[in-house]
């Protein structure tokens, strides 16, 4: 098979197509013949070299996939050869083949293509598992979504919504906060150098937002915990910004915030099969009703990964970024 692989990190350069054996799955997995794998800002991480993959994962890129079953593990019944699902697998995505975790598959969902469906998985499994599983984000309450252009932003602008949520995105320019509200979100203002806590403030009459989805770290946290209400919560995901910052704990403290953070990756399979489940039975049902529907920014071939790391590099994306193996 096709696989994209490396040999040393650097830059998007350093990305290249060879030829590698077909795995074959072990218990409780199942092999995918991958058509599309989406792009994300951990692939950029891992080539770079500042994101190892666990040790029991695969050194390839690429965290989710959308294709067909071609083998299941004895005695793994969940899934049949043939089926169309995407996945969130541990590693290997940019392969004709890759092997997951049957838990941690999903049906393809009705009237979608795989590029669309390739898009779902990592940045779903994200914004589930950190605004609704970790941060109990309820209807009715009010979140501010850092990054909302982005792939992760921009799901979770959509699923906040559908859940009946009030939305406050950020991002870099006019253009991109446009594109946040195309997609629902309710007010959308710049992020830069925590310009963003005033509006966010006049927006909430003063209040603040119940929950902060924190993509940046960095000189942002500080910003993050004036712009949150009395007992809000902030889920850290990401340190784009740096992964150390200067908190005012007095603020904290007397705001009665609490501060999390997670990654994905790293997170057991059964934690990562919890979401999945979750996912099936309260978010497919609207992807298939046509309620939700990720924005594919641009489609790359494989041989061309480079260019895809280099476009979501720029930041010049808005929404998601495929691979396709097809043709």
């Amino acid at each position: 098979m096709r696989q994209v692989q490396f040999d040393n990190p650097g830059e998007p350069s350093v990305l290249y197509v060879a030829d590698a054996p077909v795995p074959q799955p072990t218990t409780g997995q199942v092999l995918i013949k991958v058509v599309a794998a989406g792009v994300n800002g951990p692939d950029l991480f891992q080539r770079q070299g500042s994101y190892p993959p666990p040790p029991e994962a695969s050194p390839i890129l690429g965290l989710e996939v959308a294709g067909e079953i071609a083998a299941v593990a004895q005695g793994e019944t969940r899934w049949q050869v043939g089926e169309q699902v995407c996945a969130l697998v541990p590693g290997g995505g940019y392969s004709e083949y890759v092997l997951t975790w049957a838990g941690h598959c999903l049906p393809l969902p009705q009237g979608w293509s795989m590029l669309e469906a390739a898009a779902l998985p990592e940045t779903f499994f994200t914004v589930w598992g950190n605004l609704f599983m970790r941060g109990a984000l309820k209807r009715g309450e009010s979140v501010l979504l850092h990054g909302g252009s982005g792939g992760i932003g921009s799901t979770a602008i959509m699923l906040a919504k559908a859940f009946g949520c009030r939305v406050i995105a950020t991002s870099g320019t006019d253009e991109k906060r446009d594109y946040c509200l195309a997609l629902g979100a309710d007010a959308a203002f710049d992020y830069h150098d925590g310009a963003f806590v005033e509006p966010v403030l006049a927006f909430t009459d003063g209040r603040g937002v119940d929950l902060v989805l924190d993509v940046a770290a960095g000189k942002n946290i500080n910003a993050n915990l004036r712009a949150l209400a009395y007992d809000g919560r902030m889920i850290s995901i990401a340190t784009r910004d740096g992964r150390m910052a200067e908190v005012d704990v007095a603020m904290l403290m007397s705001k009665r915030i609490v501060w999390t953070g997670s990654t994905l990756r790293s997170q057991s399979v059964s934690a990562k099969a919890e979401i999945a489940a979750q996912l099936r039975h309260q978010v497919w049902p609207m992807l298939e009703r046509g309620q939700l529907k990720p924005t594919i920014h641009k489609v790359f071939p494989l041989a061309q990964a480079a260019e895809a790391h280099q476009l979501l590099e720029s930041g010049a994306h808005m929404g998601k970024v495929v691979l396709t193996l097809e043709g």
